[in-house]
């Protein structure tokens, strides 16, 4: 794992998550742990509306975090309920937090390949629906990253398990001089709650 994420991740504080905060974050370590103990695939599809911020933003710090506590067989994903674009400063502040960020096709809806770490599996972002072939369709969990997806998807097609655990948009910030700013807050928040989860896992 590169340095600058390692050094990212050691900073983050878990002492400013609430205690409700907490129960719902204690849902996901849940799922994973019981993937852990009966020696399955960790399947985790983060899921937001446009699949373009938070989603993306989830899916990288989740695999980050796997990989920083050794925790293996974790396969992260993301997803919208409408396919869009990954947005360039949600890679922009992934850039910033220390990962390599390459662009392997250039379009409306461009592809990129997101790598932590010289050895690391790299991660494949691009924007795309939910249930997406790239995606898996049965035994994960669905992780709603945004209260509008959570309320516009009733139900999730074989998803195991149904996380409401959603973000503040950081997209209400674009085109002002707060965007960036508000972005990598938006970036840490949820690296620190994803640590806290990890974090709590016995391998």
């Amino acid at each position: 794992m590169f340095d600058k994420i390692k050094k990212t991740i050691l900073s983050l504080k878990e002492t400013n998550i609430s205690e409700d905060r907490k129960e719902t974050l204690q849902q996901l370590t849940g799922f994973i742990q019981s993937k852990i103990d009966s020696n399955q695939a960790v399947n985790l599809n983060f899921i937001c509306t446009h699949n373009s911020r938070r989603s993306h933003l989830s899916q990288v710090w989740a695999q980050a975090m796997a990989a920083f506590y050794n925790i293996p067989n974790v396969f992260s994903y993301s997803g919208g309920t409408e396919a869009t674009a990954l947005f360039p400063v949600a890679a922009k502040t992934l850039e910033t937090n220390g990962f390599v960020i390459e662009t392997i096709a250039d379009s409306i809806n461009p592809i990129y390949v997101i790598k932590l770490g010289l050895n690391n599996a790299p991660i494949i972002g691009f924007s795309k629906t939910f249930d997406n072939s790239f995606n898996p369709q049965s035994n994960f969990a669905a992780i709603l990253t945004c209260s509008s997806a959570d309320k516009g998807c009733p139900f999730i097609a074989g998803a195991e398990k149904r996380i409401p655990l959603t973000f503040e948009d950081p997209k209400a910030f674009d085109n002002t001089p707060q965007q960036q700013e508000k972005y990598l807050e938006r970036s840490l928040q949820i690296a620190t709650e994803l640590k806290y989860v990890f974090s709590k896992l016995r391998n």
